[in-house]
């Protein structure tokens, strides 16, 4: 029994793993994007990287969400596009998208309208535009909405719902009180700010939060000057090495030297790598030469006298023309029968030999003629038949009326006395029974 219970703890119920390691990517799958194989540069990707999380972050403030929500529509940014590229997605419907699904599970929704609205506005003060106009609500912001949940629903299919991040801001100050640091408000604020920076970058893709937590506390301190226990080193004690520091330092630092770029330049930038992408698959598709020149071997081929194509068509051909052979054979029985019956040979029927052939006055008579109609001694005698027969129908069927208006009247009459007087439900239930 033991043994059962141990293979049925083992076996594998799902490809999908929900654990916070998973979300970890190696090395090498960072530095070959698919935005790279579609044609963008490693600086233009992390620009525009940058240029996505800072659009979350002034919108999560014009939202008034929590700084929780933010980070984690800035990590859930960062682990989409390492899974699709960014010539094949728009980023800012995506970025749209994950901060709509971030204020869910934060438990801090916003309405996909608001979040519309806002991107609208910071579009336009990052333009200049003095004026700033609310969006129109024309076909164009129904397909801009409809484009955000339809992103929303790509994000979560991606990361296979595992939409979980563990922050590290709670970790800053836990350290911090170890460290017995934690009444220094500079320290701790200005961890705070590296954290909030290294958002922009892809440690979060890369580095465990306990790993990035301590690499915050490693900047700050050495920026201001604040000596920190290192025999042994403090950060070894929550399990950190000294070379992952580094290398998370020198990615948050390099954020301050790198030039901002405007949001118009990198669109066109990415509009161009799309347009050559399109071309290269418009040419992969549709190769020219090897079309044209199966295009003149078939005209030839079918040209031929004795090419397969001209033999289908004769045999379909035969085909037809037997099929309408049969079809005439039995088109000239039946109009020999007909014709036999009509003048009164032995082909007809018994029934057709005794009947009378109309007089010539009415055949004189247009459509009369076609229909062969009796003579008149024989119509007045038709009428009458027809009458009596019509008659007895419409008397019958009065009659039924009358008996049917009959039953439904009683019928309401039971059922006004059951609901108006309760003392004459016994009748009403008898009168069923019977």
């Amino acid at each position: 029994m033991a043994a059962s219970a141990a293979q049925d703890s083992e076996r594998e119920y799902s490809k999908i793993i929900l654990t916070l390691d998973n979300v970890l990517l190696p090395k090498e799958r960072i530095e070959a994007t698919l935005s790279t194989q579609d044609g963008l540069d490693l600086e233009m990707e992390d620009d525009l990287r940058i240029l996505g999380c800072e659009l979350m972050n002034t919108a999560g403030i014009l939202l008034k969400l929590p700084s929780t929500a933010m980070a984690t529509a800035q990590v859930l940014f960062h682990r989409f596009f390492f899974a699709k590229s960014f010539v094949k997605h728009n980023y800012e419907h995506v970025a749209m998208a994950c901060i709509a699904l971030a204020s869910k599970i934060e438990e801090e929704p916003r309405r996909i309208r608001d979040v519309v609205n806002v991107f609208h506005y910071i579009k336009q003060v990052s333009d200049g535009v003095k004026n700033v106009q609310p969006i129109v609500l024309d076909q164009n912001y129904v397909n801009l909405k409809n484009s955000v949940i339809k992103a929303e629903r790509r994000i979560l299919k991606e990361l296979g719902f595992c939409v979980h991040v563990k922050h590290p801001h709670k970790m800053i100050v836990t350290y911090l009180q170890v460290l017995e640091c934690e009444k220094n408000t500079t320290l701790v604020q200005r961890s705070w700010n590296y954290v909030n920076d290294s958002l922009r970058t892809s440690v979060f893709c890369q580095y465990t939060p306990e790993t990035v937590a301590c690499a915050c506390i490693y900047l700050a301190a050495r920026e201001l000057k604040i000596p920190l226990p290192n025999n042994p080193h403090w950060f070894m004690v929550f399990g950190v090495c000294e070379s992952d520091i580094r290398t998370i330092c020198r990615k948050i630092l390099k954020l301050y030297l790198r030039p901002k770029m405007s949001y118009r330049e990198l669109e066109a930038k990415v509009n161009q790598v799309r347009e050559k992408l399109n071309e290269e698959r418009v040419k992969n598709r549709q190769p020219t030469g090897q079309q044209d020149a199966g295009g003149e071997e078939n005209t030839v081929s079918a040209s031929q006298p004795g090419s397969p194509a001209n033999e289908v068509k004769k045999v379909k051909a035969e085909q037809t023309s037997d099929h309408s052979g049969k079809e005439n054979h039995v088109n000239r029985k039946r109009r020999s029968q007909t014709h036999s019956s009509s003048d009164g040979g032995g082909g007809g029927s018994p029934a057709n030999k005794h009947r009378r052939s109309p007089p010539k006055s009415y055949k004189k008579e247009g459509r009369r003629s076609r229909s062969r109609s009796p003579p008149r001694d024989d119509k007045r005698r038709h009428r009458r038949d027809d009458s009596a027969k019509y008659g007895r129908r419409r008397s019958r069927s009065r009659e039924k009326y009358k008996q049917s208006r009959s039953r439904s009247g009683e019928r309401k009459k039971h059922r006004h006395h059951r609901h108006h007087n309760g003392h004459r439900r016994s009748s009403s239930v008898e009168y069923r029974r019977i």
